[in-house]
């Protein structure tokens, strides 16, 4: 699909007042009603268990597979191993010929919505119906899910009247309750009718040889038990070892799909049940179980994906990511859809089909924070990312600018000639309000910094270091926005540093930290800078190394050691880097913090939490006592402090559409807490929310913690 196209549909959902609203709707309330439904249980304890029967399963999958047939096939099941979809389709088409079949009823089955098997089966002539409330109001829409637990989540009551009346050629009223005894009326005939009946599995146990399937509809047993032949089709990541490993699994899944204690039936199939034939006779059914791997092998063997064995198919992922809340499911363009779909649909469709969608990820971090499974989704799309970007290239405009920055002279010399011909766009302000042309559009929904007219690295030169009991030495990594940007930031971290009796040192050889090219998928340009980033911070001659970027510290800490680890030398000097690398906020914490003080000038502040400082780091409680210890701050915690603001780097770029109206959410929540200054700790944050701001209520201003510090407690920089 070309990238106009995708664009095409991202813009159709934002058009969409129905579909954004029903997601919308369920963003707002899912996060409150999970906390509240994991109430009293250590999620993270819940999450090792799971991580532990997950992996071990997939760790012994032939093993797992040997058992579960063994174990069905004794009960009376019919086992088959399908290495791909078409050979699942096949198996279940011929035996449907071959048992006479012409009506078959489904359960909930995303694993027969990734093989499209309703199309299959319907080629050959036979009536197959979904029976599950959500997937059948879709297949009466001619749509595919939008959700992996809840498919119809993106339609409204009035939109499935509409579509029933339209069915059954009558009026529908959009009363809920009376739109499910609609559908439980035709749908009862349609159980009582079939031949064969198909299911899904959230589980299936090896030791016994049973299906554990987890609904809040009935129609799952009335198909798993009413037709005379029952297909379960599953894929072969579903296996856990035994019954007790799969409770962990149960005491999560509804936890984090649907915020439930548990679901209205869990249900546990173990072999056939006895079938009614229309001659009066009664013997157990024809029982079959589908293993499918499709591509799950070449997700597991692939050392970057393996971990998405441990994905229990909640969709928690969906439901906390600000991208899909709103654009919904069908933009991803496959069955599969959020940051799980996007890896799943790269290896159980095709790289082709996961390119556009991966683009989507913000690389907030929410959903690893949920996963119950402890995957880190972000990193993974990353990685689809870079790989594509080594196969296809990336385009012309992407790859220039990235060798440009690169090449830190020439990078560093743009800048400076920048600072002097952006003249005409600042009018003497330090902001750009108004651009020209067709580069209008980007100043349209927020303002954009302007280029300091000194870079950090000449102030740095200037500023006279006070320290009265010395005891080291740090370097600073400044990062691009500080260094060209905001340098106040730089001078705030100096006087705090030295105020705990630091020296402070800038390594004039550092450069951009990479994560543009990191996010862009241009892993040659990234390493490049790493390699100089490592050579120019000499971590071994200071006692740390401090950034006031969260991004630029998470590249410190950890991906210039994965850019740099096929190189013996180079990743040595990276681990030193990283074990002495430290966000400003943690570093000053870690050192005991600042002595109680300031100006004591009551102002009220709110904090904006940096998602790579909170989730990657760890660090929100830090930055917090920071400012409250400081006199004349009282510190008001906003709505959703640490939900994304839309920055993401290149993503406010690339997706402005999708980046204004999580903005705008933030802001809204800003304003809420009638504070007069925003505190942050990412640079790219304080961009975002500030060209927000400035635009929409400019009499709030935006800080970064150690700028605020710096001001608040009356430190100035001490010329020499």
């Amino acid at each position: 699909m070309a990238d106009k196209q995708f664009k095409k549909k991202i813009s159709d959902a934002l058009d969409n007042d129905v579909l954004r609203g029903a997601l919308g709707r369920f963003g707002d309330t899912y996060i409150t009603a999970r906390e509240k439904a994991y109430e009293g249980y250590d999620f993270p304890s819940i999450r090792e268990n799971i991580v532990k029967v997950k992996s071990y399963a997939a760790s012994h999958l032939d093993e797992m597979i040997d058992q579960f047939e063994k174990a069905a096939t004794a009960r009376g099941a019919k086992v088959f191993r399908a290495a791909t979809g078409e050979d699942a389709k096949k198996y279940i088409s011929e035996l449907a010929k071959q048992q006479g079949v012409k009506r078959i009823v489904k359960s909930k089955s995303m694993a027969s919505e990734e093989i499209l098997l309703n199309k299959a089966l319907m080629a050959e002539g036979m009536d197959v119906q979904e029976t599950d409330l959500g997937e059948w109001i879709l297949q009466l829409a001619g749509q595919h899910p939008s959700h992996m637990v809840m498919p119809a989540i993106h339609m409204t009551k009035e939109e499935v009247a509409d579509i029933f009346s339209g069915h059954l050629q009558r009026v529908s009223q959009p009363v809920i309750t009376e739109l499910v005894k609609t559908a439980r009326a035709e749908l009862r005939k349609k159980f009582l009718e079939a031949d064969m009946g198909i299911s899904g599995a959230n589980m299936a146990i090896a030791e016994t040889g049973t299906l554990m399937v987890v609904t809040n509809e009935g129609n799952a047993r009335l198909t798993s038990t009413l037709p005379r032949v029952h297909v379960f089709l599953v894929g072969i990541e579903k296996l856990v070892p035994n019954f007790e490993d799969a409770t962990h699994i149960l005491q999560a899944l509804p936890r984090s799909a649907t915020a439930q204690q548990i679901t209205s039936y869990v249900t546990m199939v173990t072999g056939p049940t006895p079938a009614y034939y229309e001659d009066g006779s009664v013997k157990d059914k024809e029982f079959h179980i589908i293993l499918m791997d499709n591509g799950r092998r070449k997700m597991y063997n692939d050392p970057k994906f393996k971990k998405t064995f441990q994905c229990i198919r909640c969709a928690s992922c969906l439901n906390v990511c600000p991208a899909f809340q709103l654009v919904g499911g069908h933009v991803y363009g496959h069955i599969y859809t959020g940051g799980i779909g996007t890896i799943l649909t790269n290896f159980l469709n095709s790289e082709n089909d996961a390119k556009n969608p991966q683009n989507l990820c913000l690389q907030c971090g929410k959903c690893a924070e949920v996963c119950p499974g402890n995957l880190d989704i972000p990193e993974m799309i990353l990685e689809l990312r870079n790989r594509m970007g080594e196969k296809q290239g990336l385009p012309f405009t992407q790859k220039f600018a990235l060798d440009v920055v690169s090449n830190r002279r020439l990078f560093h010399s743009l800048l400076r000639v920048a600072s002097k011909a952006q003249k005409p766009f600042t009018k003497g302000q330090p902001v750009i309000r108004h651009l020209p042309l067709f580069l209008a559009g980007m100043t349209e929904k927020k303002s954009l910094p302007a280029v300091a007219d000194i870079p950090f690295r000449d102030v740095f030169k200037t500023i006279k270091q006070d320290i009265k009991r010395p005891k080291g030495k740090i370097a600073f990594y400044s990062g691009c926005l500080i260094d060209f940007v905001y340098p106040r930031i730089g001078e705030g971290v100096i006087s705090a540093l030295n105020e705990k009796g630091y020296e402070v040192v800038f390594p004039e050889g550092q450069s951009c930290c990479g994560a543009p090219a990191t996010y862009m998928g241009d892993r040659n340009n990234a390493r490049k800078l790493a390699i100089m980033n490592i050579e120019a911070l000499n971590a071994e001659s200071v006692d740390y190394v401090v950034s006031a970027c969260p991004t630029c510290t998470h590249a410190l800490k950890d991906s210039f050691q994965d850019l740099v680890k096929d190189d013996p030398s180079l990743a040595a000097r990276a681990a030193e880097l990283s074990r002495k690398s430290f966000d400003f906020s943690k570093l000053l914490s870690d050192l005991g913090g600042l002595e109680p003080g300031g100006d004591g000038v009551p102002l009220k502040v709110t904090y904006h939490d940096s998602c790579h400082l909170k989730r990657k780091m760890g660090v929100y409680a830090e930055q917090r006592k920071l400012l409250s210890d400081t006199t004349g701050v009282e510190l008001i915690e906003m709505k959703e402090s640490d939900r994304c603001c839309g920055f993401a780097g290149s993503y406010s770029i690339k997706f402005p559409e999708l980046s204004e109206p999580i903005l705008e959410r933030k802001l809204n929540n800003i304003e809420a807490t009638g504070a007069k200054v925003v505190a942050v700790d990412c640079p790219g944050c304080l961009m975002q929310i500030s060209g927000g701001l400035d635009k929409r209520n400019p009499n709030i201003k935006v800080v970064h913690t150690a700028e605020l510090l710096f001001d608040k407690r009356k430190k100035t920089s001490k010329k020499s």
